[in-house]
C-alpha cells in the first residue's frame, strides 16, 4: 500500500463532519496567504535585487576607472620590459660572438645551462643603463641561454606545476605575467603574493598557489550573509509590528472534539486557541483595513466614520491585546493612536458608543498598563517616560468634547455630539428623545476619569443624569426606553431589558460596586428594579418550563411579549454579580450576616436564565444564537412567583433531535436569525463559572467558542465575520466584524478559561463593552451628591397603580 503524507488528515475527512468546511476552508485560506504572502515578499526581494544590482553596475564603473588606470601602468611596464628583452637579446648575440672567438670556454656554455640561482642566497641585482652608456656595462660571467634544451623542458615542468595548483589563468608568464600582476594586484591588493624568480616565466612556483580559505573569500561571505538576511526577512525578523500566530488555531482538529477538559492545563490549552483567534482577527484587520474604523473581512476593505478615523476598532480591542500579553500588537495600536489619532474633526459621533468604546477602551489601557506593567509592557507607558499619559491624555480630551451632550435643559444627554465643534446634537429620530440605557450607561467611564482628573464636572454631570431618571418615578423601578432631553420626562411606554433599555440596570449595580459600595443609593435602585423585573417580565415556556425575561411594549399595562434580544443575555451574569457583589458564592455564603434568603433566590434566577441563553444558541442550526427569539408561553402567562420547575440540562441532549419537546418552546424569525457576534452571553457565562465555580459554564463557553470558529471564520487570511444567516449551514455571511468582537467577545472567553485570579471581580468592573476598570475609594470631594425621593407609587401584576 503505497503511503502519502497526509499530515492534515485530509483522507479522513467528510463533508458531513463537524469541522470539515473550517478544515478545508482553512487550508484554502493559509495556501492562498502564503502564496499572496510569497509574492509580496517575492516583488520585495526583486526590487531589493534591483537596487543591489544599480550599486553594482555604480561600483563596475568605478573599477573599470581604476582598471584603465592599472592598464596603462601595465602597459609602460611591457614597454619598459620590451626594451630589457631587446638589450638582453643584443648581450646574448655579443655572448655567442665571444664564444665563437673564443673569449669564452666552449665548455661553460653547458655549464651555464644547467646552473640554477639559489633565491634565498643569492641576491642579483640588475642595473637597466642607458643604452647610449654601452661602454659602462660589462658582461656578466654566466649568461643562461633561453634556447637551450634542458631550460625549455625546466620552463614546461613550471608551467604544469602552476596549471594545477592555481588554475588555467595562473600560468601566464613573462611580459604578460607582469600585466596580469599589475592589474591583479590592483582589484585585489590583500593578495598575497611571491616574489619573481628572476629567471622563470612569472607565475606561482611549485607550492605558490594556496588557494584562499572559502570564508575569507569576498563572494562567498556576501553570498552566505545575503541568505542568511533573506531567512531573517522571510522569517519577518525585520517586521516591526507583524507577531505571527503561534499555532493559527492548530489543526483545527479539535472542533471536532468532544473530549472535556480535565484538568488547570487543559484550559489553559483551550485559552491558546482563543488568543490564536485573537491574532488571526487582529492580523487580518491589521492587513486589510489597518486605521480604518470598519473592517469588511470577506471583501478585505475598511471604512473609516469620519475623515480621519476613529479608531473605532483599535482602541476598543487595544486592552484585550494588553490582557491576551500581545506586545508587538499593543505596541502598534499604541504608535497609531501617539500618531495619527485626532479628535479635532467636524465630525458627528453617538455619545453612548463613544464613551462606552473610545474613552472607556482609553481608561482601561491606562489603568492596565499602570496597574498591570506585566501586561504587554512598553517602555513607552513606564513610570517617567514621556508618553506614560497618553491613555489619560487622548480620554481627557475626548471627554471634554463629549460633556457638550450634557448641554441640555434637563440635564441628560444628547444623543450626538459634534467633536471638532465641541456640540450636542438632539437624535434624529424618535422625536429628539435620547435612549435611556445610553443616558445612564456613561457614569463608570466619567466617575473614574474624574476620579483620575480631580475634575468634579465629569462626576457631577454624569451624576445628574440618575437623579433625573429617579426623579420620574417609575413604577417598581422599570423605566421606559425612551427620554427628553428637553424635559427630563419619559417618552413612550415601551418597557425591555433588550435595546435601548439593558444597561441602565447594568450600571446601576455596577456603580454600586465601582466605588467600593460607597454609593448604596444605587443598589436600591437595582433591588427596585429586579423585582420589577420579576413581578413584570419573567414568566416560563409553556413545554419545557424555560424562564424568560419578555418585554412590555405598551408599558406595564400592556402585554407580555415572549421575546428576548441577545441583548438581555447580559442579565443572568449581573444577577449573580449583584447577590454576591462580586466575591465567589462560597465565599458570600460564609460572610457573616450577608446571605440571605434573597440572595438565594436571586441565584436561583440567575441559573435559570443561563440555561434559557444557552438554549438558544442550541436551537440554531450553527450553534450561534439568533439576534432576536422569541417563545412559546400560556396565554395566560405564569407569574415568576408561581410554582415551577427547571428542566435539566440534558434536556438539551435530547436524542429527538429536530423533534424534541424543548426545541417547540423556541421560535426564531427569518428576519432575525442573524448574529452579530455580540457577547453577552460569553459574558454571563464568564461571570457565572467565576462566581458559581461551576465547570459546565466553561463547558458551554467551549463549545460557543467553536461555533464561531467552525462557521465564521474567513477565507484567505480575513479573520471573522458575522453572519446574515445563522440558521442554515453553510450561514450566509454578512462580511462586517464588529469592534465587539475583540473587544468583547474574545475577551470574555480568554478570562473564561483563565484563572480566577485574573481580574479579580472584588477588584475591577468592567464597562458595558468589557473595558475592565478599578474599584477606587469616594472621598469627601467625590461622592453621591443627590438623594432619591420617596416612592408614591407601585403596579400591580395587572398593570394597576397604587399608591405605595
Amino acid at each position: 500500500m503505497n503511503r502519502v503524507r497526509d499530515p492534515f488528515n485530509l483522507h479522513n475527512l467528510s463533508l458531513n463532519r463537524p469541522g470539515t468546511i473550517a478544515a478545508i476552508n482553512i487550508l484554502r485560506a493559509t495556501a492562498t496567504t502564503a502564496a499572496t504572502e510569497f509574492r509580496d515578499r517575492a516583488e520585495k526581494a526583486a526590487q531589493q535585487a534591483v537596487e543591489t544590482a544599480a550599486k553594482a553596475a555604480e561600483f563596475a564603473e568605478q573599477a573599470a576607472e581604476r582598471t584603465r588606470d592599472a592598464v596603462e601602468a601595465a602597459a609602460k611596464e611591457v614597454e619598459r620590459a620590451l626594451d630589457h628583452t631587446a638589450f638582453q637579446s643584443q648581450s646574448q648575440s655579443q655572448s655567442q660572438a665571444d664564444l665563437e672567438q673564443g673569449t669564452l670556454l666552449p665548455a661553460a656554455a653547458p655549464a651555464a645551462a644547467e646552473e640554477t640561482y639559489d633565491e634565498e642566497d643569492t641576491e642579483v641585482e640588475e642595473e637597466y643603463e642607458d643604452p647610449g652608456d654601452m661602454a659602462s656595462f660589462s658582461i656578466p660571467r654566466h649568461v643562461p641561454s633561453f634556447t637551450d634544451p634542458a631550460r625549455q623542458a625546466e620552463d614546461r615542468l613550471w608551467a604544469a606545476a602552476t596549471r594545477q595548483r592555481a588554475g588555467p589563468s595562473a600560468g601566464a608568464g613573462g611580459v604578460l605575467g607582469g600585466v596580469q600582476d599589475k592589474v591583479g594586484g590592483f582589484l585585489n591588493p590583500d593578495r598575497r603574493s611571491l616574489p619573481m624568480y628572476k629567471d622563470k616565466p612569472y607565475g606561482y612556483g611549485p607550492g605558490g598557489a594556496r588557494p584562499r580559505p572559502l570564508l575569507r573569500k569576498k563572494r562567498v561571505l556576501g553570498l552566505f550573509t545575503l541568505v542568511v538576511l533573506g531567512l531573517l526577512w522571510f522569517t519577518g525578523f525585520f517586521d516591526e509590528h507583524h507577531e505571527r500566530a503561534r499555532a493559527k488555531l492548530g489543526d483545527w482538529g479539535w472542533l471536532s472534539s468532544d473530549t472535556k477538559a480535565r484538568s488547570k492545563a487543559d484550559w489553559l490549552k483551550r485559552r491558546e486557541r482563543v488568543v490564536e483567534a485573537m491574532e488571526l482577527s487582529w492580523d487580518a484587520y491589521e492587513r486589510y483595513a489597518w486605521g480604518y474604523d470598519e473592517f469588511h473581512p470577506v471583501s478585505k476593505t475598511g471604512r473609516n466614520m469620519a475623515p480621519k478615523g476613529l479608531g473605532w476598532i483599535i482602541i476598543d480591542s487595544l486592552d484585550t491585546l494588553m490582557i491576551m500579553n500581545l506586545t508587538s500588537r499593543v505596541t502598534h495600536a499604541r504608535e497609531w493612536i501617539s500618531k495619527s489619532l485626532t479628535w479635532d474633526q467636524d465630525q458627528d459621533v453617538n455619545t453612548f458608543e463613544t464613551t462606552i468604546r473610545m474613552m472607556g477602551g482609553l481608561l482601561s489601557a491606562y489603568y492596565l498598563s499602570t496597574e498591570y506593567p506585566n501586561l504587554a509592557p512598553i517602555s513607552d507607558d513606564d513610570v517617567g517616560a514621556p508618553g506614560e499619559d497618553l491613555y489619560l491624555e487622548k480620554a481627557r480630551d475626548l471627554a471634554d468634547r463629549l460633556m457638550s451632550a450634557f448641554d441640555t435643559p434637563s440635564g441628560i444627554p444628547y444623543a450626538s455630539v459634534n467633536l471638532g465643534k465641541f456640540q450636542g446634537l438632539p437624535s434624529h429620530a424618535d422625536m429628539g428623545a435620547s435612549s435611556t440605557a445610553e443616558a445612564t450607561t456613561l457614569q463608570l467611564e466619567f466617575k473614574y476619569l474624574a476620579n483620575l482628573t480631580g475634575e468634579k464636572d465629569f462626576w457631577d454631570r454624569s451624576e445628574k443624569v440618575m437623579k433625573v431618571i429617579d426623579d420620574n418615578q417609575a413604577p417598581d423601578g422599570l423605566v421606559p426606553i425612551f427620554i427628553q432631553p428637553s424635559t427630563g420626562h419619559f417618552h413612550t411606554q415601551n418597557i425591555r431589558l433588550g435595546s435601548r433599555g439593558d444597561s441602565y440596570y447594568e450600571y446601576l449595580i455596577k456603580q454600586y460596586l465601582q466605588t467600593h459600595k460607597a454609593e448604596p443609593i444605587y443598589q436600591d435602585m437595582w433591588n427596585d428594579a429586579l423585582q420589577g423585573i420579576r413581578k413584570h417580565l419573567v414568566t416560563y415556556t409553556e413545554n419545557s418550563g424555560f424562564t424568560i425575561v419578555g418585554e412590555r411594549p405598551s408599558g406595564l399595562e400592556g402585554n407580555l411579549s415572549p421575546k428576548m434580544d441577545h441583548l438581555v443575555c447580559f442579565l443572568p451574569g449581573t444577577i449573580a454579580l449583584a447577590a454576591t457583589e462580586g466575591l465567589s458564592e462560597r465565599e458570600a455564603r460564609k460572610k457573616p450576616g450577608f446571605w440571605n434568603k434573597q440572595r438565594e433566590a436571586d441565584m436561583k434566577l440567575a441559573r435559570e436564565l443561563m440555561q434559557t441563553c444557552w438554549g438558544m444558541y442550541r436551537y440554531m442550526a450553527t450553534g450561534l444564537a439568533a439576534e432576536i427569539t422569541y417563545f412559546k408561553i400560556p396565554s395566560d402567562p405564569l407569574p415568576e412567583s408561581s410554582s415551577h420547575t427547571s428542566p435539566p440540562d440534558s434536556i438539551f441532549d435530547d436524542p429527538a433531535g429536530p423533534d424534541a419537546t424543548w426545541r417547540k418552546d423556541y421560535e426564531v424569525h427569518q428576519m432575525d436569525a442573524h448574529n452579530l457576534q455580540r457577547p453577552e452571553t460569553v459574558e454571563s457565562l464568564f461571570y457565572m463559572y467565576r462566581i458559581t465555580g461551576d465547570v459546565k459554564y466553561r463547558e458551554w463557553g467551549w463549545d460557543m467558542f467553536k461555533s464561531f470558529v467552525n462557521y465564521t471564520a474567513v477565507e484567505d487570511g480575513g479573520g471573522f465575520t458575522s453572519l446574515s444567516n445563522a440558521n442554515v449551514i453553510p450561514p450566509v455571511i454578512k462580511d462586517n466584524m464588529e469592534s465587539f468582537w475583540m473587544a468583547e467577545t474574545l475577551k470574555y472567553f480568554y478570562l473564561l478559561f483563565s484563572p480566577e485570579d485574573l481580574l479579580p471581580l472584588d477588584k475591577v468592573v468592567f464597562n458595558t463593552e468589557a473595558h475592565p476598570l478599578p474599584v477606587f475609594e469616594v472621598g469627601r470631594l467625590l461622592k453621591t451628591g443627590w438623594e432619591r425621593k420617596p416612592r408614591t407609587t407601585t403596579t400591580t401584576t395587572t398593570g394597576e397603580t397604587k399608591s405605595a
